[in-house]
């Protein structure tokens, strides 16, 4: 079985057609979406796409999904930034037609995966969708949130950077962002088959740019040229991220 991991694609239909033509040409059996596909420039447009792959698709939930729910529910998103509330509301606005197939995700999934074993699919980490870690924070801080998984591997995302090591017995490996990488431009994926591999789809960044900045979302340009033309890189993130591990985004 070939499983094609896709994480944190927030709205960048561009970035997510390069990895589904590459997807394709892979042969891949299922596809596993590990959250926050939304907010981004495109919510709609990502979930009717994901809707129209042939081959078996499962999502889970990550936090930003969670944040939607909340406010199409009316109540304050737990846990999200004051800043980011308006591309909340936007996104919530704009895919309310989709509410129901967004309740029925899941917080976790769990494969069998020959040659690999028990895989667990998870946003951040199994226990909750928000919490931060990255390929340097301390083990021993890490253990007691791995303690009760049975899995051989955990797939995760949620950072946005792909790293790959070990958490006691527990293999664990990022995904990477699709739409909204930490890295060089690009998107960034995960593909599961006898071995893992960390893959890095190119695609027309500059047409991606000028989509995005033709659309009604409200971070438009700063999308483009923030997330797509000159994404932040890993040092800059992990200092960022280093003030706020195991405490949530």
């Amino acid at each position: 079985m070939r499983i094609a991991a896709l994480y944190d694609i927030h709205g960048n239909l561009p970035a997510l057609e390069s990895v589904l033509v590459e997807i394709d040409a892979l042969g891949v059996d299922r596809i596993i979406v590990g959250g926050d596909v939304v907010p981004g420039p495109f919510p709609c447009e990502t979930i009717e796409r994901l809707l129209r792959i042939e081959v078996p698709v499962q999502c889970l939930y990550g936090n930003c999904e969670i944040a939607v729910l909340e406010e199409m529910a009316g109540r304050v998103p737990r846990g999200m930034p004051e800043q980011q509330r308006p591309l909340i509301q936007w996104t919530a606005q704009k895919i309310r037609a989709h509410r129901e197939l967004l309740s029925a995700w899941t917080r976790t999934i769990e494969v069998n995966v020959e040659g690999l074993g028990e895989v667990t699919f998870c946003h951040a980490t199994p226990r909750d969708e928000n919490e931060i870690f990255t390929r340097l924070t301390d083990e021993k801080r890490l253990r007691p949130v791995f303690a009760r998984v049975n899995a051989d591997l955990v797939v995760c995302g949620h950072t946005h950077m792909q790293f790959e090591r070990r958490i006691g017995s527990t293999r664990v490996v990022n995904a990477g962002s699709v739409g909204m990488p930490f890295a060089e431009p690009g998107a960034y994926w995960l593909l599961l088959a006898s071995g893992v591999e960390l893959r890095h789809t190119a695609y027309d960044l500059a047409d991606a740019a000028d989509r995005i900045r033709a659309s009604d979302y409200p971070d438009r340009d700063n999308f483009a040229a923030r997330f797509v033309l000159n994404p932040p890189g890993e040092k800059e993130m992990l200092e960022v991220f280093s003030r706020g591990e195991l405490r949530g985004a």
